[in-house]
């Protein structure tokens, strides 16, 4: 939530650049070979070795066997160059340029050929950008094949972001992409079981020794009623473990993993709530905010629509408050951040009136705060002093608020596991990931303390993804559910439900997710936001305890409520959009952190009032008042 300075890890850019609309199903062109098998078994054609470790390899002992059964695109078929469309693109120089550049282009065959010849790349980059264009080509069947070969043929291989700043792990991005493709089209009636991918990244340092322990897994015939069958009635289940007590993380006795809250089961449909007014910055205090001296809450109570989008108030557009909308958008949570003075009178009018609850997230050293560390140094979980310090702050915050009805849970850190950068600091400042250990064990030593001042809420651990949770699972058994940050892409988050299962046995919330709203060197697309919130929320709905899924989700926190002015380096006045902030897995390949609302403040002169509501708070307000 702070200003981003650079992701340096993310489970990839899933889409690096745009991908055409998927609405239409129908496949955009036939392939002259699409392979002998739908799902290639590659135990007949070669030999699994050291599955599950960091030595895994597959040798290919029938490569004929392999490629006919793969069908052109696909390693080692090379078929497509017999392909007659392919000599008839190449005699016209329809192949020619960078294979970037085809990627979204709008006509995907021409960029399935492009794709399966390329010999510069890495194969396995080149084989899952082919899985990407097959994909946008309503191709899936031969699309899961791509992506199953970047899993089984090249493990290891790592591909750089846009900036060149970072790599990412392909072949689990290619995982990825299989259990978002396969949970979004049901109609292929397939699904990939006891896969698993674990992996050692060197960001920012020797990408070279990149590791992946590949567990293939296998594909089964999974129906639309097989799906129905693994649907179960949560409430029928008997509870085998039970952490907290008003507010409890509970564990069912088919292994799930549910949230309660008096005792009756409780997903969170939250959002990140910092309305910030233009022209000042994070530490501005909503709570307290009185603008115009009337004894009444900006945000809260007096904040209204700009229904025609005009940049003024209209005489039919009456103050109707932040509380009230949340709570028309069937909003039940809002995460805050313990960095401002809590306002106990205003939170428990947002419960007792509008029923939402609250989680309060404790940077834990994140940015220095609370730590009092030198920000060129960064937090260090083995200084004394420091740890004190977080500690004070972490257990004052319960003190002042285990008892209130509003409280829902404690999150410790935001991101603070981010991979470092050259200097050592990671770009939240801390030395958590070179502390990995110190600082699982802190967390679990602050988590107990917390645990006995306060039995009756849940605490977590704010990451960014999952990195650290193993030195989690280890050495931080206090800790309740994992809360991660993810931004993976425009389909969802991918097999990130099952590596945390099989990582660590406790809930995952999805503590930040989204996507802003400004295409870059475009303009608002607030179509392009909604359709990735869509897919993100269905995907979390899809694996909360009783669904489908993993059964493992408690929910999750949209990143974010009203854009923040404050976040680009330029003029806390200026709505900054000439320029990209950072490169991640949106659908321009861009992030614009000013945009990043589903609620805007139009041209900010009636800033902190005008709401300007997008296409994507009406999709919640529809999707999660359906759920209610």
């Amino acid at each position: 939530m702070r200003k981003r300075i650079i992701i340096l890890y993310a489970i990839i850019s899933i889409i690096l650049y745009p991908l055409i609309s998927r609405a239409d199903t129908k496949s955009l062109f036939k392939l002259s070979d699409p392979g002998t098998e739908k799902i290639v078994d590659y135990e007949k054609y070669g030999t699994f070795n050291n599955v599950g470790t960091f030595d895994y390899s597959y040798l290919i002992k029938d490569p004929a066997g392999l490629a006919k059964a793969s069908g052109e695109g696909i390693d080692p078929n090379t078929s497509v160059y017999e392909d007659p469309k392919y000599k008839s693109f190449l005699k016209e120089g329809k192949l020619s340029g960078d294979p970037w550049s085809y990627i979204g282009s709008g006509d995907p065959r021409i960029g399935f050929y492009v794709w399966a010849i390329e010999k510069l790349l890495d194969p396995g980059v080149r084989l899952y950008f082919t899985g990407r264009i097959l994909e946008s080509a309503a191709l899936y069947e031969h699309a899961l094949k791509a992506y199953r070969a970047v899993m089984i043929l090249y493990p290891g291989t790592y591909c750089w972001n846009k900036t060149k700043l970072w790599t990412w792990m392909v072949s689990t991005a290619a995982w990825d992409s299989i259990v978002n493709l396969t949970r979004m089209h049901p109609e292929l009636d397939l699904k990939l079981m006891g896969a698993n991918i674990e992996t050692e990244t060197y960001i920012d340092r020797d990408p070279a020794k990149n590791k992946a322990a590949v567990t293939p897994g296998r594909f089964i015939p999974y129906t639309l009623q097989d799906r129905e069958r693994a649907r179960v009635d949560i409430s029928k289940l008997k509870v085998v473990e039970r952490r907290g007590g008003k507010v409890a993380c509970v564990k069912y006795s088919n292994g799930q993993w549910g949230l309660e809250v008096d005792g009756k089961p409780f997903v969170v449909r939250g959002i990140y709530y910092a309305p910030t007014k233009v022209g000042s910055h994070y530490a501005y205090n909503w709570m307290s905010a009185d603008t115009n001296n009337n004894g009444i809450n900006d945000a809260a109570y007096e904040s209204w629509v700009d229904k025609n989008k005009n940049n003024r108030r209209d005489r039919d557009e009456l103050a109707i408050g932040d509380f009230q909308l949340l709570k028309d958008m069937g909003c039940n949570t809002i995460r805050i951040m313990n960095t401002l003075e809590i306002n106990k009178d205003l939170l428990r009018d947002l419960y007792k009136k509008y029923g939402i609850r609250v989680l309060i997230c404790d940077p834990f050293g994140a940015y220095t705060v609370h730590s009092m560390a030198s920000w060129n140094e960064g937090t260090d979980y083995t200084h004394p002093d420091q740890r004190r310090l977080m500690k004070e702050a972490a257990l004052q915050t319960v003190m002042e608020c285990k008892d209130e009805e509003w409280l829902l849970c404690y999150v410790l850190g935001n991101e603070n596991n981010m991979p470092t950068d050259y200097t050592g600091v990671n770009a939240t400042r801390t030395k958590a990931a070179t502390q990995p250990k110190e600082y699982a064990q802190f967390l679990n030593e602050v988590a107990a303390e917390m645990h006995n001042l306060d039995p009756n809420h849940p605490v977590g651990v704010g990451n960014l993804e999952l990195r650290l949770v193993n030195y989690y699972a280890k050495y931080a058994p206090e800790l309740d559910f994992v809360g991660a940050n993810a931004y993976p892409g425009s389909e969802g988050f991918g097999a990130l439900w099952i590596r945390a299962k099989n990582i660590f046995d406790r809930p995952l919330l999805i503590t930040e997710y989204g996507c802003d709203a400004y295409w870059t060197n475009r303009g608002v697309d607030e179509d392009a936001q909604a359709n990735y919130h869509k897919n993100g929320w269905e995907d979390i709905a899809y694996n909360v305890a009783g669904e489908p899924g993993e059964g493992n989700c408690i929910g999750g926190i949209i990143f974010e409520w009203l854009d923040e002015w404050w976040k680009s380096p330029n003029d806390p006045y200026d709505h900054q959009n000439e320029s990209p902030t950072v490169d991640m897995a949106f659908p321009d390949g861009w992030s614009q952190e000013e945009f990043l609302g589903i609620a805007g403040q139009g041209d900010g002169r009636h800033s902190p009032f005008l709401r300007d509501l997008r296409k994507t708070y009406f999709l919640y307000k529809e999707m999660w008042n359906e759920r209610s």
